[in-house]
């Protein structure tokens, strides 16, 4: 994909950008606040994922499924987990899930749509704002493309929305008593193009077609976000291709002066540490600009384990942090203090000793 082809793309606004880095690779219009539908759903599942409850079964109420538009399928009375919940705002694009969620997580809809604007601003949405969990017209309920762009990059960071998203059907149990349905994704790139890993649709009159997808390939991860576009299937393959084309996959691991840590507390003086693995897609431009910073306990106290967090890596971007890494121990120290520490010398000496008359 060329960017002229990319240029053309039907959207009235839209945005590309590297998922690992959030570097812009194309924009239109970006910044323009608009209605953006029912990808609306991307924060309301964020914020019910963030519950960290999945199993948390909830009892549908009539308030939760008098909405109109698309629907999962709840009934008043149902029983659905959060899990359900998800599967069913995310793939089957339910307004009755978005509300039965909003209700059980904030006690109303407008409780829960305060936890979406503190969301946003915490994810930098500057030019967001929510007045629904489902993206049902409202007046002053808006956002623009790459505002869609930063909350999929935290949607794609959570496991199981990911898991969730990237799927074209799964099956999940609500009901009263609940039965096993299977419910499909309406998005239809994850079968027309192969590097698709989600995310999400949206239509209203007002809104137009919306799409907020991502793709992966060769290690490198991309986000498109169009919103009021006739052609977005298209629109999107282009973009996709065309970010994925300009990115490439670099390990910007953190590597040490020094890779030791002193300890206190054990017969070794320090431990070897490493950081942990870090690679992202992004272009020579992007490396340029970015700084590392390691903070790194001045020493540890013994015992330590393996795998033990002895600091943390910030990797930033022009001042924006965008990832975080642990530093870890490599190996076991035992401690050897008082009685042990003159027998196992003792040992030793006697070892020493006996060896020099063989």
């Amino acid at each position: 994909t060329t960017a002229t082809e990319v240029t053309n793309v039907s959207a009235v606004s839209s945005v590309l950008i590297g998922a690992d880095t959030l570097e812009i690779l194309f924009s239109k219009d970006a910044h323009r606040r608009m209605p953006m539908a029912s990808t609306t759903k991307l924060m309301t599942a964020l914020i019910l994922s963030e519950q960290r409850t999945p199993y948390k079964t909830v009892t549908v109420t009539k308030e939760a499924v008098c909405v109109e538009g698309t629907s999962m399928g709840l009934a008043e009375g149902d029983s659905v987990s959060y899990y359900g919940l998800l599967v069913g705002m995310l793939l089957s694009s339910g307004n009755d899930a978005a509300n039965a969620a909003a209700i059980s997580v904030a006690g109303s809809v407008e409780k829960f749509a305060e936890l979406m604007n503190e969301k946003a601003a915490a994810l930098g949405m500057v030019n967001s704002r929510f007045v629904t969990p489902s993206g049902l017209d409202s007046d002053g309920h808006y956002s623009t493309a790459y505002d869609m762009a930063l909350l999929a990059s935290a949607v794609l960071k959570d496991s199981t929305l990911k898991g969730i998203v990237s799927s074209e059907a799964l099956t999940v149990s609500f009901g009263n008593p609940p039965y096993d349905r299977r419910l499909y994704n309406h998005n239809k790139l994850l079968s027309r193009y192969e590097y698709c890993i989600g995310l999400k649709t949206g239509f209203t009159k007002k809104s137009g077609r919306c799409l907020v997808s991502a793709a992966k390939k060769n290690g490198c991860t991309v986000i498109a976000v169009t919103l009021n576009a006739p052609d977005d299937w298209n629109d999107h393959i282009k973009l996709l291709d065309y970010g994925l084309d300009r990115l490439k996959s670099k390990d910007i691991t953190y590597s040490f002066e020094d890779d030791t840590l002193p300890v206190v507390g054990a017969a070794a003086s320090r431990i070897r540490i490493e950081a942990e693995h870090f690679a992202c897609g992004c272009t020579e431009n992007t490396l340029e600009n970015m700084t590392v910073k390691a903070e790194l306990l001045p020493f540890v106290y013994s015992p330590v384990t393996p795998g033990q967090t002895v600091g943390r890596v910030d990797y930033y971007i022009n001042g924006s942090l965008i990832h975080s890494s642990k530093i870890y121990s490599l190996a076991d120290v035992e401690v050897y203090t008082g009685e042990q520490s003159f027998l196992k010398r003792f040992k030793r000496n006697i070892i020493k000793l006996v060896s020099a008359f063989i």
